[in-house]
C-alpha cells in the first residue's frame, strides 16, 4: 500500500460479492482540492512539480455494512478506472474493517505522498465508525517487490500508518499486511507534501495568481516601452556615427588632396 500499490484481498468470496454490490459503482458526491507541493526530481519517478488534484468522496451505511470510497482526479489526464481509488469496507456482522481495492491501490502521480494521504483519510473515517473492529489482513501484490525501491517505499507507507508487514519467503516477494484493530492505525500524513485546500483558500490563490499576472503584464509593457525607446536612441546614434565617419573620410580625402598638389 504505497504511492503505487496497496494490499490485495486474499479472499475471493467477499470480492465477488462486492463486484455485484449496489455500492460497487457509486460516483463521488463531495469534492476537495489537494495541493501537491513541488519536490526535488527523483531518479526513479522523474520531475515532481507543483500540481493540483481533486479528491472525490462517497460513503454509504446500512445495518450490515459501511463503505467509504475515495478517488483522485487529475486535470487534463485520464487514468484507469481502477487506479487512484481507495475503499474502506466495514462489516458490522463480523466486526471487521478492510482496506482495498482488490487489485491494490495504484496512485498517479507516484511518489508524491498521495498513498499515505488516502490511507490516513480512510483510517480516520474508520476510527470514527468502528475503532474497536479488527482489521482484515491481505496479501500484498508481488509486483511491488520487483523493484527494491518500490518495495521499500510500500513498506514504509504501510508501517508509517501502523500496519505490520510480514514476509512469507526469503526472497521478499510474498508478503502480507495486517493490524490488530482499527484503533492501532495512524491517521497522519506528510502535510508538507499534500495539503487540503478549502474553497476560500483556493479562491484567494486564484485571485493572487490573477493579480500576479496583471503585475507581470504591466512590467512587460514597461520593459517593451524601454526597449522601443532604446531602439530609437540606438538608431539616432547609428545615424550620427555614420555622419561622423563620412565627415572624417571627407576630411581625410581633402587633406590628402591638398598635400599631394
Amino acid at each position: 500500500m504505497t504511492d503505487t500499490d496497496t494490499p490485495q484481498a486474499d479472499n475471493a468470496v467477499p470480492t465477488a460479492v462486492e463486484k455485484s454490490h449496489p455500492w460497487a459503482a457509486l460516483d463521488p458526491e463531495s469534492f476537495r482540492l489537494l495541493r501537491l507541493a513541488p519536490l526535488p526530481t527523483d531518479r526513479h519517478t522523474g520531475a515532481r512539480p507543483l500540481r493540483f488534484v481533486q479528491l472525490g468522496q462517497v460513503e454509504r451505511h446500512s445495518k450490515e455494512q459501511s463503505l467509504l470510497r475515495l478517488t483522485l482526479q487529475l486535470p487534463e489526464q485520464r487514468t484507469h478506472k481502477q487506479h487512484n481509488v481507495l475503499e474502506v469496507w466495514i462489516d458490522r456482522r463480523h466486526k471487521e474493517a478492510r482496506f482495498g481495492p482488490e487489485k491494490g491501490l495504484h496512485i498517479e502521480p507516484g511518489n508524491r505522498g498521495l498513498g499515505r494521504f488516502l490511507l490516513a483519510q480512510g483510517i480516520d473515517w474508520a476510527k470514527q465508525h468502528c475503532p474497536d473492529y479488527q482489521v482484515e489482513g491481505a496479501a500484498l501484490p508481488a509486483k511491488d517487490a520487483l523493484s527494491e525501491d518500490l518495495r521499500v517505499r510500500r513498506d514504509h507507507c504501510l508501517e508509517a500508518q501502523g500496519f505490520v508487514v510480514e514476509y512469507l519467503d526469503p526472497l521478499l516477494l510474498k508478503a502480507r499486511y495486517s493490524a490488530a484493530r482499527v484503533s492501532d492505525l495512524l491517521n497522519d500524513w506528510s502535510a508538507e507534501k499534500v495539503q487540503v485546500i478549502d474553497l476560500l483558500n483556493a479562491a484567494a490563490m486564484l485571485q493572487q495568481a490573477d493579480q500576479n499576472l496583471h503585475e507581470q503584464d504591466v512590467s512587460i509593457r514597461k520593459l517593451e516601452e524601454r526597449i522601443a525607446r532604446f531602439r530609437r536612441e540606438d538608431g539616432s546614434l547609428r545615424f550620427t556615427i555614420s555622419c561622423l565617419i563620412a565627415f572624417c573620410l571627407f576630411q581625410t580625402g581633402l587633406l590628402i588632396w591638398m598635400a599631394t598638389r
